[in-house]
């Protein structure tokens, strides 16, 4: 089965018991202490996330894959998970294949019963907790599931079964006392509180080009600097996302032909584009989040920023 996985483009892949999640807590008290700002689908499925069991009844164990999304950044700065197809129908694609190929299976004929459910990230579920616990990766101080043989670029899918399977051994590992992350983030959204590190969303510039509706505050719009949609500086910046002799397998490009990038349209257009044309340009991408208002507002708060910083640079050689 992993080996199948493998064969659908997944890597890395792992298998976790059907436990309560580990940090279902720590992301209680994140909640109430408002750090996922005007998100309140979050709050909403808080309850649900405190275990898999009440998106699947019975089930044992999690299948968890990751698929590599990393490519060359392109002169628009749009977050390189967001430059293809939606990841999600990407990864629901690949999954249902996988459960089909479990369900055929002649080991697994005497599970007649055997039930999975499919789940990418609109799901709610502690998945970077399964994804531990299967081996794909530990926590990172900016909060992502970092593998150290392959770095962090890749989303995460889930299958969650009624069938017992062997689990792999959790990942292992830590940042130690690098900060890269931290010092890089160009608005300190990542920040240590209640002995943990984690992520303020209100001053994340995913949160603020994606999430936040209506308006920009002032500051709020030299806050997303050059970003039109979504952030990577913290991965960016990650030593485990630099490769080296020692490990090829880092910042590998994709060849998931899904993930391959679309055609944007220049800055001062977008920032002006009309809604017939904004509806085809994100037609099954992952940009057409931000809605038609907030990716105008973000492409106009970005013209203002580059503005600001080419006169600043203009005064600096004189």
């Amino acid at each position: 089965m992993l080996d199948f996985a493998g064969g659908l483009g997944f890597d890395p892949v792992g298998i976790a018991p059907i436990t309560p999640p580990e940090h279902w807590e720590a992301y209680k008290e994140w909640i109430e202490s408002g750090r996922h700002g005007s998100m309140k689908y979050l709050e909403e499925h808080l309850q649900l996330k405190r275990t898999p069991e009440n998106l699947l009844p019975r089930a044992k164990s999690a299948i968890v894959v990751g698929l590599n999304y990393y490519q060359p950044q392109p002169d628009l700065k749009i977050a390189r998970y967001a430059l293809g197809r939606d990841y999600h129908r990407v990864l629901r694609a690949k999954l249902k294949k996988l459960v089909h190929h479990i369900e055929v299976s002649p080991s697994l004929l005497h599970e007649m019963e055997a039930q999975f459910r499919i789940c990418v990230d609109s799901a709610p579920l502690m998945e970077r907790d399964l994804a531990q616990a299967a081996g794909l990766g530990w926590f990172g101080k900016n909060t992502m599931i970092i593998n150290s043989a392959r770095g962090s670029w890749f989303v995460l899918g889930i299958v969650l079964t009624t069938l017992e399977i062997e689990p792999t051994k959790p990942a292992l590992g830590g940042c130690g006392t690098c900060r890269a992350c931290i010092d890089a983030c160009p608005t300190g959204a990542i920040i240590h509180d209640a002995g943990r590190w984690q992520v303020d969303a209100r001053s994340c510039i995913s949160y603020l080009t994606i999430e936040h509706k209506g308006p920009f505050a002032e500051s709020q719009s030299q806050q997303v600097g050059e970003w039109t949609f979504g952030c990577d500086v913290c991965q960016q910046v990650c030593p485990f996302n630099h490769p080296r002799e020692s490990q090829p397998l880092r910042a590998r490009n994709t060849v998931e032909p899904g993930f391959a990038p679309k055609s944007f349209p220049k800055l001062t257009e977008l920032a002006q584009i009309g809604h017939p044309e904004w509806d085809e340009l994100t037609q099954g991408s992952p940009i057409r989040r931000a809605r038609y208002e907030g990716l105008k507002r973000n492409a106009q708060a970005n013209l203002r920023n580059v503005t600001v910083s080419q006169v600043c640079q203009a005064e600096e050689r004189l």
